[in-house]
């Protein structure tokens, strides 16, 4: 009688244990993926001021090159690339992990290694964006030299619409009504700050043949940088497959070496190196200026370039892209307070309408974000009761 009773008492201590490690099982289930979507908002986070704080600084740094005397376009192109070795020491410091984005398992090695793209690939793919880079820059150089802010402005708007086509075709982009919402505010709001610019922006003093080279390099700017970034989405999703930032940092690090390089072949070819010098002497804030402007700009664009391939690699281009043309209405009220710009109703509610598309786009994420969350718990809710049931 006192063995039967043992047994009972061993047979309900199981129970208790296994229901035990079954709950604690569960409430691992329900902590760990909010834990990694809090983890996954703070990213966002960071790099959503990177590229804001990149984007503006350098646009406002760019404006104080040209406004002291800077010209050169393929010298404007070199430092929107060449600051990528301010990230060596991030490049050495984060680890080179080699997971799989859709491989949660890292015990399977096999299948890791099978995912990891090929050296020629890599190679073949910074080389190709590199290129893209060089000839992006290069048209926005001429752009902005050949065309008045106000022009320049109002078709860079248009990338966020070149963006919106290449990811519905690309990266399988869905569009709803809160997403065509931001897309319309926010191509609005740089629209109004470009046609509500300063009169004495129109005279630029340059020929009509110089004008339609500008309006088309700027144009073709817009179309290839949309492109640039879905190809970037594209090649996170179907080539890295890897969910770490080294891989962010390697998309940002090479393609801008080659950027870099073909730059300075550029320069040179050019001729504009032999004009360097007097460009640098003629500089109205001085040499050291000169330099630490060019130095800045190299810096900043890295930080900014860090935060869009961030965001393509966390969310999406064409959020990646939402999120650079919100930085359009900030430099204006930048400018207001370090160069002393008027500022005036239409930049108000251009800045407003920017911030209105923003939150719509955010809005719409929460919501995907929220259903989400309703399967899963549906899902796991599902799966207790058949435990529970066997």
């Amino acid at each position: 009688m006192e063995v039967v009773q043992e047994q009972q008492l061993q047979n309900t201590d199981g129970r208790k244990l296994h229901n035990s490690d079954r709950n604690s099982n569960v409430t691992q289930q329900l902590q760990h993926p909010r834990f990694r979507k809090y983890k996954w908002w703070l990213r966002v986070s960071l790099y959503i001021i990177f590229l804001l704080v990149g984007q503006s600084a350098a646009t406002l740094l760019g404006r104080l090159y040209y406004d002291n005397g800077g010209n050169s376009k393929w010298m404007a192109t070199f430092v929107q690339s060449a600051g990528f070795p301010v990230l060596l020491p991030l490049l050495f410091y984060f680890p080179r992990q080699t997971h799989a984005k859709f491989n949660n398992n890292p015990s399977n090695n096999d299948y890791s290694y099978k995912t990891k793209p090929k050296f020629s690939t890599l190679v073949f793919l910074y080389l190709a964006f590199g290129l893209i880079l060089t000839g992006d820059n290069l048209m926005y150089s001429y752009g902005l030299l050949y065309l008045p802010l106000s022009t320049y402005s109002l078709l860079c708007a248009t990338q966020l619409g070149f963006n919106a086509v290449f990811s519905f075709f690309l990266n399988s982009q869905k569009f709803t009504a809160f997403i065509i919402n931001s897309v319309v505010l926010l191509t609005i709001s740089a629209s109004l700050l470009a046609i509500n610019s300063d009169s004495d922006e129109d005279s630029t003093g340059l020929s009509r043949e110089k004008h339609v080279i500008g309006f088309f390099c700027t144009i073709g700017a817009s179309a290839t940088f949309s492109l640039y970034l879905s190809l970037v989405q594209l090649s996170f999703q179907k080539v890295i497959k890897r969910e770490t930032f080294s891989a962010v940092l390697d998309m940002q690090f090479y393609p801008s070496f080659i950027a870099t390089c073909a730059c300075v072949v550029g320069l040179f070819a050019s001729g504009e190196w032999k004009s360097l010098n007097n460009e640098m002497k003629g500089y109205d804030k001085g040499s050291v200026s000169y330099v630490m402007t060019l130095l800045w700009i190299a810096v900043t664009w890295q930080i900014s370039s860090i935060g869009m391939l961030g965001l393509i690699f966390e969310v999406s281009s064409l959020f990646s892209n939402v999120i650079g043309t919100l930085a359009l209405p900030i430099v204006p009220i930048l400018a207001i307070v370090f160069f002393h710009d008027k500022i005036n109703g239409v930049k108000f509610v251009a800045l407003l309408l920017a911030v209105w598309g923003f939150l719509s786009y955010v809005y719409q994420h929460y919501l995907d974000d929220k259903k989400a969350k309703a399967e899963k718990s549906d899902g796991l809710g599902v799966s207790n009761s058949e435990v529970e049931i066997c």
